[in-house]
């Protein structure tokens, strides 16, 4: 059974789902060391909020293709 709930989180409320995966635990345990996450939700959270900013980060990147960009120590 799916339940959801809502957590307020940087000032804005999300819906919460409480979802199972069969995930390897030492993967969960590696991402959680590298995180510094306490719990194995919050580092599939950080885990995802990272994919997501990755993603941003390849957008961005694609739409200032072929903008010039000049270094400030050049205008001096």
């Amino acid at each position: 059974m799916i339940v959801a709930r809502a957590r307020q989180r940087s000032g804005r409320r999300e819906e919460r789902v409480s979802r199972t995966y069969r995930l390897p635990l030492s993967k969960v345990h590696a991402a959680q060391k590298a995180l510094g996450a306490a719990t194995a939700t919050e580092t599939i959270e950080r885990a995802l909020d990272l994919v997501v900013f990755q993603r941003a980060l390849i957008d961005g990147t694609r739409a200032m293709r072929g903008i010039e960009i000049a270094s400030p120590a050049a205008e001096r």
